[in-house]
């Protein structure tokens, strides 16, 4: 089977440490090009693909059948409609967007073009999710009443690069709460309201740095917190449900590999498994453990969008309630008030 064509645009974080080695990876990519100014580090890293300083070039490329955006976020939907444009299929780093508007048009723009449309939300093939989210298809802890995600760390200094810079698409609203929402959205679909608080809480930062987002369901409430001052870093998931629980600490290890530069298929992958605790009603604990962690599925999955034009691992749709819910935390948090949905 032939390999698709793939070309990569940006070569930051995202780019380097997450696309760029899930792409190479997958048997039936092909990493044609990457356009990016670090064309020393992808001549390293990468030696034999093409660097294109522009964009558009790439776009252009007849070796290219698939891009993947992994630049600010305020390039995302500009990039991606000039790629849908050109008849390419195209993957986006998260968030989709800056809002659900620009989602809507880039869902539209891929239908019209009839090519596929997907937003890397790698944080669905967590360890510590998968298993959250086979706990709940099989009913195991019975009709879940609470559900809380943490995505805390430690950064009392302001990170260089654009995440911390003021401009659209920044803070960390947008960049862990879109996993967090996207996973929380993927277990129990969109929610009635939202009510949500949105900090700055280090002095010298110039974007939210802190957010606690409450969705209603019913009686049921699901609680996405992330934290840039959490020394200590908590549970990640408590999930309370009418016959037992469900926690975890920590964070799945598959970025912490790519970032060291451990590759699947270069690399033993996953990490070493890890487990969570399982709490009776009774109160008996009880060590349970974690589902391998899979990041590959997610290009793999891709792959199998194209050649098969089935659905992709996560839909434009998917992502736009993304946008809709981000849009709905900050609108809450700006008004102190809950924001109800259509």
């Amino acid at each position: 089977m032939a390999r698709i064509g793939t070309g990569l645009i940006g070569y930051g974080t995202a780019g380097a440490f997450f696309h760029a080695p899930l792409i190479t990876a997958e048997s039936g990519l092909a990493l044609h090009r990457v356009a990016s100014s670090r064309r020393q580090a992808i001549e390293a890293d990468h030696p034999g693909v093409k660097v294109d300083a522009d964009p558009a070039t790439l776009i252009g490329a007849a070796d290219v059948e698939l891009v993947v955006i992994a630049t600010p976020n305020q390039t995302h939907y500009p990039l991606a409609m000039q790629a849908l444009a050109a008849g390419k299929h195209v993957v986006i780093d998260k968030p989709m967007a800056l809002d659900p508007r620009q989602a809507r048009e880039l869902i539209d723009a891929a239908a019209n073009a009839r090519r596929m449309l997907s937003v890397f939300h790698n944080r669905r093939w967590d360890d510590d999710f998968l298993t959250v989210q086979d706990l709940l298809a099989r009913d195991a802890l019975g009709q879940i009443n609470y559900f809380e995600s943490h995505f805390d760390r430690y950064r009392p200094a302001i990170k260089p690069g654009w995440r911390e810079v003021e401009g659209e698409g920044t803070g960390v609203l947008f960049d862990l709460g879109s996993h967090l929402a996207d996973q929380a959205l993927h277990l129990f679909g969109m929610p009635e309201a939202v009510t949500a608080d949105v900090l700055v809480q280090r002095p010298q930062a110039r974007v939210p740095d802190y957010f606690h987002v409450q969705l209603h369901y019913g009686r049921r409430r699901v609680i996405l917190h992330g934290s840039t001052l959490a020394a200590a870093h908590g549970t990640r998931f408590i999930v309370h449900g009418e016959r037992g629980s469900f926690t975890t600490h920590g964070l799945d290890g598959q970025e912490a590999m790519l970032r060291a530069g451990e590759q699947p298929g270069r690399t033993p992958w996953p990490p070493a498994a890890r487990s969570g605790v399982l709490t009776a009603g009774d109160g008996t604990e009880t060590a349970m453990a974690l589902h391998a962690g899979a990041y590959t599925r997610y290009y793999a999955s891709v792959v199998r969008a194209i050649k098969d034009s089935v659905a992709p691992p996560v839909t434009g749709g998917e992502a736009l309630d993304v946008m809709r819910v981000i849009e709905a935390a900050q609108a809450s948090a700006a008004a102190a008030r809950t924001i109800a949905f259509d």
